[in-house]
């Protein structure tokens, strides 16, 4: 069974979050919502307070086969801890996923140079070193982004399919009302 980590900081997008954690979860990956904050609770960008399965230190030494941070807010590139993990994550060509705000913490990191990335509109410049794509979802490499909330359900279908393939993000499309949008 393939494994995921959703990352959760004071502010993140529920849809982003929420939605990507279900679809996952729908198409047989193993989700852990992890917290950023000093507990479990994490109060969303609208004021949602969501109980996260895990702290960060508890789980940044797991091998997850991807990782995902959802935007909603920037101070997501400022978890010193997360910085590490994607630089980690990075080095070792493993899956890494954001979407909306929350690639700034990739372009931080040091791990978009060269790649072709989107992010929320207006963001561009927090994605240091990325070729800015033209697609809603970009995967380049070991790396894929999506630019936003109404995005969210074909950001984490991609995502399925990388790690299930496309048959089973497919079926989840189907089961979700959007196979006649979502081509994968």
């Amino acid at each position: 069974m393939k494994t995921a980590a959703v990352f959760l900081i004071n502010g993140f997008e529920e849809t982003e979050a929420l939605t990507t954690v279900d679809i996952l979860r729908r198409g047989g990956v193993m989700v852990t919502t992890v917290s950023l904050m000093s507990g479990q609770e994490v109060i969303s960008k609208n004021k949602i307070p969501v109980r996260a399965d895990a702290m960060f230190d508890a789980v940044k030494g797991e091998k997850f086969d991807m990782i995902i941070l959802p935007g909603g807010t920037l101070t997501i590139k400022d978890h010193d801890g997360l910085q590490e993990l994607i630089k980690k994550y990075h080095v070792e060509g493993k899956l890494i996923a954001a979407i909306c705000a929350a690639p700034a913490a990739l372009g931080r990191a040091g791990v978009l140079a060269g790649k072709t990335a989107v992010c929320y509109p207006g963001l561009e410049k927090h994605l240091e070193g990325a070729r800015i794509g033209t697609h809603i979802v970009e995967t380049d490499g070991n790396i894929t982004t999506g630019k936003g909330p109404a995005i969210t359900p074909f950001f984490a279908l991609k995502l399925l399919e990388i790690l299930e393939g496309k048959a089973m993000a497919d079926e989840v499309a189907e089961g979700f009302l959007i196979p006649m949008v979502y081509k994968g």
